[in-house]
């Protein structure tokens, strides 16, 4: 089963430092808090197979993909919080 079909990406997935944090809401917008700076980004993502897309509010995209429940996304990884 993919992450698309299960909807287990979301919530809330942290850097293992805890300093990058990025909600993903099941309304297919996500929040992005950096450091102490609440909704750094915010914007759109999009979920196809285990690849996500993001576009945040001032136009910026990236992607990332889940593997073995982890998300890896601009060089970083991500783990959800339970």
């Amino acid at each position: 089963m993919t992450m698309e079909e299960s909807k287990a990406y979301i919530g809330m997935w942290v850097t293992k430092d805890g300093n990058i944090r990025h909600e993903l809401l099941p309304n297919n917008r996500y929040d992005e808090a950096r450091g102490s700076k609440i909704s750094a980004y915010q914007g759109d993502y999009f979920v196809t197979g285990n690849h996500i897309d993001y576009k945040d509010d001032t136009g910026f995209t990236a992607d990332g993909e889940f593997r073995n429940g982890i998300l890896y996304h601009a060089g970083m990884v991500f783990y959800k919080e339970i």
